[in-house]
């Protein structure tokens, strides 16, 4: 369902991309239709994967840690593709090469915030270390010391964090640039630009599900709305129905956070604070109930450390492919640049020659 309050952004903010890419002035063939179709349905069955089968799965970071890895394999397959393609830099169209830059620096700046609230998260498991080291003890006085960890925990993790917060403007801007450039009679720019489509629709739209989830509001959810003419178009639809539904669901019943693992952890937080009374001495069955949610609090905190370190580790390794990939481009730039400075000179050498 969606709040009133979180109203659906268009997806075709300039028009439908595939009437640019339609195949008039230069048809495809069997070989480039194989090579993007291959392309097309290996994303349709990685997509397919993310669908939760459990709404207990969205959003666990477990879910979070395979989306991170569907990207990276995605944008890796996206490597291969231009190799196939044979497509080098020196036949790119600029506006190809100045969106694929500025995508890219955009997806860098979103990786470095979330990386930023993963490291943030992950701090509060030192919080929850002090706690579950003080009720060790049993004595009232480390009582009152594991009452001020929770405290300082629950007030580090209901914080905000300014970068994440600007993953709204970062995900707009991103969606500006599906609307994709014109190709005029080049059947392997017609291949690249519609592989690029689905990686950009990939990217943009589980970036905007993790902005989300970080910044525990639905409002930086899209609503993408996909041509059937891509053979990953029901696999897409389905997982953003089931996603984007469950997030807006959980926010939509008050609770402050969508991560499953920091929510579980909470809830044990809030069983063992009542029982945490500040030097009063507990009857048995409190004590019970107490050594319960040591040992849940426990399981909880090591299970939603772990869980933040992979998923830290993913998006560093996201983060790599998209800056090496990047660093590539412009390094081929720089060489096709040169050779065709000396080829210029050495065509002014021997004109010169003559003319002598």
């Amino acid at each position: 369902m969606s709040r009133p309050q979180d109203p659906h952004r268009p997806f075709f903010p300039f028009g439908n991309p595939f009437r640019m890419i339609s195949p008039k002035g230069s048809q495809m063939s069997p070989r480039l239709i194989s090579i993007l179709n291959s392309f097309e349905e290996t994303l349709a069955e990685r997509l397919s994967k993310l669908i939760p089968e459990d709404k207990g799965d969205v959003l666990s970071l477990t879910w979070m840690r395979s989306a991170m890895e569907s990207l990276c394999e995605t944008h890796t397959d996206v490597k291969t593709l231009i190799t196939d393609l044979e497509l080098p830099v020196t036949d790119w169209d600029q506006k190809w090469i100045d969106v694929y830059l500025d995508v890219s620096v955009r997806l860098l700046d979103i990786c470095i915030a979330l990386s930023s609230e993963i490291s943030r998260l992950n701090q509060g498991h030192l919080l929850l270390q002090c706690v579950l080291h003080n009720l060790e003890s049993g004595t009232p006085e480390r009582y009152m010391k594991a009452r001020s960890s929770l405290d300082n925990w629950r007030r580090h993790i209901c914080s905000k964090n300014p970068r994440v917060q600007s993953c709204g403007s970062i995900l707009d801007s991103l969606v500006e640039t599906l609307d994709l450039p014109k190709v005029k009679n080049s059947a392997k720019g017609k291949v690249l630009m519609r592989a690029m489509y689905g990686v950009k629709v990939e990217t943009v739209f589980i970036f905007s599900v993790f902005a989300s989830a970080f910044s525990s509001s639905s409002k930086n959810l899209l609503d993408l709305t996909i041509p059937d003419t891509v053979l990953w178009n029901r696999a897409f639809s389905d997982l953003q129905t089931r996603v984007n539904g469950e997030i807006r669901e959980t926010f939509s019943s008050g609770k402050f956070t969508a991560l499953k693992e920091l929510e579980s952890v909470d809830s044990i937080v809030k069983a063992l604070y009542p029982a945490i009374q500040d030097g009063v001495q507990q009857p048995p069955e409190v004590e019970e109930a107490l050594k319960i949610c040591f040992t849940e609090l426990q399981g909880g905190a090591e299970k939603l450390s772990k869980g933040l370190d992979l998923l830290a580790k993913q998006v560093d390794t996201f983060f790599k492919i998209v800056l090496s990939g990047r660093d590539a481009l412009l390094c081929n730039l720089r060489v096709s640049s040169t050779e065709t400075n000396a080829v210029t000179t050495a065509g002014n050498i021997v004109e010169h020659q003559v003319v002598r």
